[in-house]
């Protein structure tokens, strides 16, 4: 799944609120920028974390290569 599919309610909601000029600049969609910036924050870390664990399965798998060659 991509962040455009995870997110795509609060991305949609600070498009909406854009189309108001006055709320764009005024701050009116501050709460909506930061629902949104939350969602991917959410997703990155729930990414990182993923990619963390399979990096630790590749090294150790690098590691035992290295041992066998070596041994």
């Amino acid at each position: 799944h991509s962040l455009e599919t995870v997110c795509r309610d609060f991305i949609q909601a600070l498009d909406d609120c854009h189309l108001n000029f006055v709320a764009k600049m005024t701050g009116g969609c501050n709460r909506q920028k930061n629902e949104l910036n939350a969602c991917l924050r959410k997703e990155r870390v729930a990414r990182h974390d993923k990619n963390r664990e399979a990096s630790k399965v590749r090294r150790a798998k690098q590691e035992a290569a290295i041992r066998a060659f070596y041994d």
